[in-house]
């Protein structure tokens, strides 16, 4: 039996209501300690409100979650203790420098003003701050403050991490930066739950991904599990000479008893595979038959293709406008986890 601290995250039949708006509608979500847990779906899916209700920023309307075996409501101040977020949109102020918003959040941790000062210069340097350290924050592009932003909620690096959309309006290198920083986070302790839009971005960092829609988890699993259940990985070869395109395609039906779909003028031919053991006794054959192989691979469906076969949309339809899931302004992205101010702010709705 698994011990509660095995698990970050518990959350069960989570439900949350706007209006006529049921923008969350029965999710549950496990997320073991110590891995990247990727929630994937477009804007207005529900994962900002779900993220919300977790971090006890929203109050359920149904459903129970506990965050390291503690309830999100009975134990709010607890959890709290125990989190850091990271939401859609900067908490920053902006009439303030980078340096000195982070020193502020780290005064907000209770470090000291030293610590804080030197907390500061290191998250600058991590996310490639320190030339525009003491520029005010009004001057900054977008990707910038997204990089303080996440900065921000590390100061105290906490054990669970809610990142929301944490790449959203970044340059590609930045985009890798970041990347790198949540595999640090992991590797150096953290439990990271990520929401995202960005299919590359869950394959690339989610031990474990929950496909939502319209406040629907509709699949859950790893990166691989969840491309194995639309349909068979594929086998492609290019032959050194496309004369042999009809006798490796007799081969293919032979060995792995599946028709070949044959590109003639690429001098390619692609397959399905269902047993990648069996691709080895193909090779021994091609080779037999004097069949030269000049490149082969295997490709797997995509996630794209996963979320079009669960949802009957790709991940990156967007019928909303971009703004939060339940149709309002973020009103607690990035707060400072442990010793932080009282986050009641939501729980007021």
């Amino acid at each position: 039996m698994a011990n509660p601290t095995d698990w970050a995250v518990e959350a069960h039949g989570l439900v949350k209501v706007f209006g006529d708006n049921r923008a969350v509608d029965g999710v549950d979500l496990s997320v073991r300690t110590g891995t990247v847990y990727g929630v994937l779906g477009p804007n207005g899916a529900g994962k900002t409100t779900t993220i919300r209700m977790l971090a006890t920023l929203l109050k359920p309307d149904g459903g129970e979650a506990t965050v390291f075996g503690h309830d999100v409501q009975r134990e709010a101040q607890i959890v709290r203790q125990l989190i850091g977020v990271t939401g859609q949109y900067a908490s920053v102020d902006e009439t303030l420098s980078a340096t000195e918003n982070l020193v502020l959040f780290s005064r907000l941790n209770g470090l000291s003003r030293a610590d804080a000062r030197r907390k500061s210069a290191e998250l600058l340097e991590e996310f490639g701050l320190t030339e525009a350290a003491k520029r005010p924050l009004k001057k900054f592009s977008g990707g910038m403050r997204r990089r303080l932003d996440l900065a921000a909620s590390l100061i105290s690096q906490p054990p669970l991490i809610f990142l929301d959309e944490p790449t959203t309006g970044l340059d590609p290198r930045t985009r890798s930066q970041m990347w790198d920083t949540i595999r640090r986070l992991v590797a150096t302790g953290s439990t990271v739950l990520l929401t995202t839009q960005y299919l590359d971005e869950a394959d690339q960092l989610a031990d474990r991904i929950a496909v939502i829609d319209r406040g629907i988890v509709v699949a859950e699993g790893t990166a691989d599990e969840l491309k194995a259940s639309v349909g068979q990985a594929s086998l492609l070869l290019r032959l050194a000479d496309a004369a042999n395109l009809e006798r490796a395609r007799f081969a293919i039906l032979d060995v792995l008893g599946v028709e070949a779909v044959l590109t003639p003028e690429a001098g390619r031919i692609t397959a399905p595979m269902s047993d990648p053991d069996t691709v080895t006794d193909l090779l021994l054959r091609l080779r037999q038959d004097g069949i030269a192989v000049a490149e082969l691979a295997v490709q797997q469906p995509t996630l794209d293709e996963v979320f079009l076969a669960l949802t009957g949309h790709t991940a990156s339809d967007d019928d909303s406008d971009g703004s939060d899931d339940d149709g309002s302004a973020d009103a607690a992205s990035a707060r400072p986890a442990g010793g932080a101010p009282d986050l009641e702010l939501e729980n007021a709705r």
